[in-house]
């Protein structure tokens, strides 16, 4: 168990220290937010505790930052001052939990102990989601033995890929499935959404920048490619890319090198880039919102990925195999479904693929009788 004490005030820190240590915990110390951040680059930590007043850098700026890495590790924030809606701040911030000065033995105990229990779940439900998304293309309709039989042959392979498709019909389960039957499988698999990220600072999350490269760059940052070095970096939602970071994007490819956010020193990587997008690319060229050379880098492969509709032979089994899922993941007792229910739901037009069809399940499930009937379908389905 490696835990982190970050406080300006030397003496709680080698008290703090001393005290876990004697508890049988590895502890670390850090006398402020920049090098306590340097630290967790470097080293896996289960919980941190963060002093909220602090010069240079305030405890709720680490906190920031340490959202931003996307860390595992629970963060416990400290301080000498019961303000109440400093406290509130920190736990909406993502923090674990607000102990107040002068610290008390017992209650840091306990805080570490539920602390580390939620940081376990947390990464038991992640590995159960890598192992229920990651894993399976579930069907045995021709157009999803067609994707199947299209990955077996090019993952082996380091070509590109683009995987095409709507919302909802399970194409970053296409990538993930490209990536554990590839060579790379045993390097690192790292996820971007590129939607999800403002176009102002898509070029630093995928690439990286200097210290004092703009104004809130406290700390060098690696970014994406150079995370992926060596492995596979997925591009979710392409086409929603700025055509700046697109032009970086192109250069990497062809080059196989990029530079930081405030750096003109070239680094070099081995990374096989998949890329997927709901948006069509050729109508985006057209508009001039995507470079047709990045289109032609990234397409030697195109991996459609059907819709639910275009697989409806496909539902009875995603049926069965969510229910077994959702009954296993909440712990509830096993439900079935009717055969007329299944038929409703197979006629029904989905507009939200898969994606809905899990929600409709889980929806039935939990309000329906406990074999699901086509009038609890009728009560709670929208048709």
């Amino acid at each position: 168990m490696k835990i982190l004490v970050i406080d300006d005030e030397r003496a709680i820190r080698n008290s703090l220290k001393e005290i876990l240590g004697d508890e049988g915990y590895d502890v670390d110390v850090a006398e402020d937010g920049p090098s306590a951040l340097e630290m967790v680059e470097k080293e896996k930590y289960n919980v941190i505790f963060c002093d909220i007043k602090m010069p240079d850098m305030s405890g709720i700026e680490v906190l920031d930052r340490l959202n931003q890495e996307g860390l595992d590790a629970a963060v416990i924030m400290i301080s000498g001052h019961g303000d109440i809606d400093t406290a509130v701040e920190c736990i909406k911030k993502g923090a674990f939990d607000f102990i107040q000065k002068p610290l008390d033995l017992n209650r840091i105990l306990i805080t570490i102990k539920n602390a580390t229990d939620k940081v376990s779940l947390v990464k038991e439900t992640k590995i159960l989601k890598k192992k229920v998304y990651g894993q399976q293309m579930v069907g045995e309709s021709d157009k999803i033995c067609q994707v199947r039989d299209i990955v077996a042959k090019v993952a082996p392979t380091d070509a590109r890929v683009l995987i095409t498709g709507a919302n909802g019909t399970g194409k970053e389960l296409v990538a993930r499935s490209l990536f554990d039957q590839s060579s790379r499988s045993s390097m690192p698999y790292i996820e971007v959404n590129c939607a999800a990220i403002p176009s102002e600072l898509i070029e630093s999350e995928l690439f990286g920048h200097e210290k004092g490269s703009f104004t809130s760059a406290v700390k060098q940052h690696k970014g994406k490619f150079e995370q992926a070095d060596g492995g596979t970096l997925f591009l979710d939602e392409i086409g929603d890319m700025s055509l700046a970071a697109q032009a970086k994007v192109l250069r990497v490819l062809q080059e196989r090198k990029f530079s930081r956010v405030g750096s003109d020193k070239d680094i070099e990587v081995d990374v096989r880039v998949i890329a997927a997008t709901n948006k069509n690319l050729k109508k985006e060229i057209e508009k001039g919102n995507f470079r047709e050379d990045l289109y032609h880098r990234l397409s030697v492969i195109v991996i459609n990925v059907p819709s639910l509709d275009e697989r409806k032979s496909d539902i009875p089994i995603l049926i069965d195999y969510f229910i077994n899922q959702i009954c296993t993941e909440s712990g509830m007792p096993r439900k079935d479904f009717s055969k007329e229910a299944v038929e409703m739901l197979t006629g029904k037009s989905w507009t939200g693929n898969i994606r809905e069809l899990r929600n409709v399940v889980e929806r039935l499930l939990i309000l329906g009788d406990q074999v699901i009937s086509s009038k609890n379908v009728t009560d709670y389905v929208n048709l």
